[in-house]
């Protein structure tokens, strides 16, 4: 679509995936890859248009630094766009239980249940770190599709869009 696109990731074999699936499609083959951090990104004070963090903030060490290194990398009036698994049993059930023990999509102890945040929890983290929550929904994988749907239940996965406040 025209953007200049830079893929972060803290773990160096996660940087080498992307590289590979990215190089499949001349699409996103020039997309930039870096081993680094968001924090990191704000000590060399970089700003980006638009941040998307997805699945990342229920394995950050402190969610709110987390979504205060977002905000000041975004550029004033910028987008931030945020997922994350909802603390909700149902979540226990499908994204624990479902994922790395019956289904075994995902290693075992992938994620932890405290770690997940509420819908209320992130838009708070959000605002206080200066991004203005716009829109919130929810979102399914299907596996026989291999595709990703918005939907209006956010009882598992949910993805926030937010723009950053003056």
């Amino acid at each position: 679509m025209g953007a200049t696109v830079t893929g972060i990731d803290a773990v160096e074999k996660n940087i080498k995936i992307a590289r590979l699936h990215a190089n499949l499609d001349p699409t996103t083959s020039t997309i930039e890859y870096f081993c680094t951090t968001a924090e990191k990104l704000v000590e060399e004070q970089r700003k980006f248009d638009s941040l998307i963090a997805l699945e990342v903030i229920e394995h950050v060490a402190d969610a709110a630094e987390f979504c205060k290194a977002l905000s000041a990398l975004t550029a004033h009036e910028g987008a931030t766009v945020v997922s994350t698994i909802n603390r909700s049993m149902r979540s226990y059930a499908t994204a624990i239980v479902a994922a790395e023990y019956l289904l075994q999509w995902l290693p075992k102890g992938t994620h932890q249940w405290s770690s997940f945040l509420t819908p209320e929890e992130l838009t708070k983290i959000l605002k206080c770190a200066g991004v203005d929550v716009k829109e919130m929904a929810g979102f399914v994988y299907n596996p026989l599709t291999g595709r990703w749907s918005l939907l209006d239940d956010i009882s598992v996965n949910f993805i926030a869009y937010g723009t950053k406040e003056k």
